[in-house]
């Protein structure tokens, strides 16, 4: 019963930090390399993450310096980011890729706390999908005999219970944070 408890624990724990590393590329007032980072860059017959290829730097409020380190990817990276849609058209210079990033408007803020409602009910449901799992697994073991006390079935739904809280509290305490950034002006 511990056992799945605490395998349990870690499956809602990466599914949390996944949720993290999504919401902090929905971009806010505030810049960051985060946004474009994870950005897949097609280059020597791969696709890598812009942030394994190139230095990203804000250099200003709302801009980003793109310095990759190979110079004859700059086209692709260009390419990839206008793929992304973000709202922004590649500045290149030969040596740097510039984004400027224009203030958000009050309804493209509101499409963004929209698409962060998106992702974090997405987030939630993958967390109900590893919550049912473990009950099942632990009524298999229940049905099997290898667990025959009713005391532990109380027990694993109380110890279950508790986790399924903290996760809640936690995964909405990081939406309720990233909304405010967007909404702040």
């Amino acid at each position: 019963m511990e056992e799945l408890l605490n395998e349990f624990k870690k499956t809602w724990q990466i599914i949390l930090e996944n949720h993290r590393e999504e919401i902090f590329s929905i971009r806010s007032n505030r810049i960051s390399p985060g946004l474009i980072e994870e950005i897949e860059i097609e280059a020597y017959n791969s696709r890598s993450p812009l942030k394994h290829l190139a230095t990203i730097t804000l250099s200003q409020a709302n801009t980003l310096l793109v310095q990759p380190w190979d110079k004859t990817i700059i086209p692709n990276i260009e390419k990839a980011i206008v793929e992304a849609k973000l709202g922004v058209m590649p500045s290149n210079d030969g040596q740097f890729i510039r984004l400027n990033f224009p203030p958000l408007t009050e309804e493209k803020r509101q499409e963004l706390v929209k698409f962060l409602n998106q992702k974090t009910e997405e987030f939630k449901i993958r967390f109900r999908q590893a919550r049912d799992e473990i009950k099942k697994r632990f009524q298999n073991l229940m049905d099997s005999g290898k667990i025959a006390d009713e005391d532990a079935k109380y027990q694993f739904t109380e110890q279950l219970q508790k986790q399924v809280d903290e996760f809640n509290q936690k995964i909405e305490a990081a939406r309720e944070k990233k909304e405010k950034e967007i909404l702040s002006v």
